[in-house]
């Protein structure tokens, strides 16, 4: 009897996300077990964010589909039909090819959507980066969300994967692997200083920093004071270059994008990039004095590259940190101090509490298992935990 091969979605709506996924993509592409199809959406396809679904196609990754969902604003209300633009598309494309896995990671909005046409079509999920915890971010009500939706989950610490067990996930379903963006600083092939100076075009020699600036989700109307708090303590500091990259597709982010390209205009020191994509990123962190700004890769990547991280302000509070992050109030001195802080500290590998880049393949050979040996049943049960209620 003819049994059809397996088929696994993995979709990435964002450039942070697809450096993140790359390398799980490779190893699942290479498996003859079973077909994958990456779905590409959301803010990779909007011209002024770059295009970035270029960058995969650079990669030799063939793409299975571009799905377009985004609007042109990133308003509360734009979220919103984003969302539903991605309920009512991801499910058309559920419908028609019913795969038997979808791989998301993570914790925006659109990828809640998508996981919500994945329970309508019962496609089960497998979740990265769950049990993880940012103050600052309606991300944490997603991130939470999706865990609930989800059957597979693949953890980035110990700590994380007990989180998603205590939210009733059977612990024999919930592993601890690491973060894939581990797997990449330890595993990629990066570029010269010489080589990313002359590809981005910032001067070869001398101190720089890597900024990257996102709005905080859960403080708004605060974008553009933090962002001008930002500024001012950079121009503060002149002797040191600073490359910029972008907001993402956040509310809020337009009007930090709008307020970086004003005030670069006028300052020889800084260039401001769309994106650099995961390679040219990673290079330019490693030969960085500093990474300044609010992005989860100054938690998770930059500090297995030997690089202090200045975390600005609660957009990662709540993530496990390694000793090379300082943490800082979204404020002009209290920036420019930890930007003092951060320049006396010597390049050094630092231990990192996100594994040992080997995410990738546990994951595959879990998936392997999976469809193999293991029962799978969308009926999950709640895993209690035995607890006393204090009276």
């Amino acid at each position: 009897m003819f049994m059809r091969k397996k088929k696994i979605c993995v979709v990435s709506a964002t450039r942070a996300e697809y450096g993140i996924l790359k390398p799980l993509i490779i190893k699942l592409k290479k498996c003859s077990e079973w077909e994958t199809q990456v779905i590409i959406t959301g803010a990779h396809l909007v011209e002024k964010l770059g295009n970035t679904y270029q960058e995969a196609e650079q990669d030799g990754i063939e793409i299975f589909a571009k799905i377009p969902i985004n609007t042109d604003g990133n308003t509360d209300y734009d979220i919103s039909l984003i969302m539903a633009n991605a309920l009512k598309e991801f499910g058309r494309y559920f419908q028609e090819e019913k795969p038997d896995l979808l791989f998301v990671l993570g914790d925006r909005t659109e990828i809640l959507a998508i996981c919500a046409a994945a329970v309508n079509a019962h496609v089960f999920i497998a979740h990265l980066h769950g049990g993880e915890l940012t103050q600052g971010l309606i991300d944490d009500y997603v991130r939470h969300a999706i865990t609930k939706m989800s059957y597979l989950h693949f953890a980035s610490t110990e700590e994380y994967r007990r989180r998603i067990i205590q939210m009733g996930e059977e612990p024999e379903r919930v592993y601890n692997v690491g973060a894939l963006g581990v797997e990449n600083v330890l595993k990629e092939k990066l570029l010269s200083r010489e080589e990313l100076g002359e590809n981005i075009g910032f001067p070869a020699k001398g101190d720089y920093a890597v900024v990257t600036f996102h709005p905080v989700t859960l403080e708004p109307g605060t974008a553009e004071i933090q962002v001008n708090e930002l500024f001012e303590a950079m121009q503060s500091r002149k002797d040191i270059f600073y490359l910029i990259t972008k907001a993402n597709a956040d509310e809020g982010g337009d009007r930090i994008n709008q307020f970086m390209e004003r005030e670069v205009s006028n300052c020889p020191n800084m260039k401001l990039v769309a994106s650099l994509g995961m390679k040219r990123y990673l290079s330019a962190v490693k030969y960085a004095r500093f990474v300044l700004g609010n992005s989860s890769s100054g938690i998770i990547e930059v500090p297995s590259l030997g690089v202090p991280t200045i975390n600005i302000g609660d957009r990662q509070k709540g993530r496990i940190m390694a000793k090379s992050i300082i943490s800082c109030e979204p404020e002009r001195q209290s920036i420019m101090n930890a930007m003092e802080q951060a320049m006396k500290m010597e390049p050094s590998a630092y231990d990192s509490p996100y594994g040992n880049g080997s995410a990738s393949e546990k994951i595959v050979e879990i998936i392997r298992d999976y469809f193999k040996n293991r029962r799978k049943d969308l009926k999950k049960t709640f895993y209690d935990i035995p607890y006393e209620i204090e009276k």
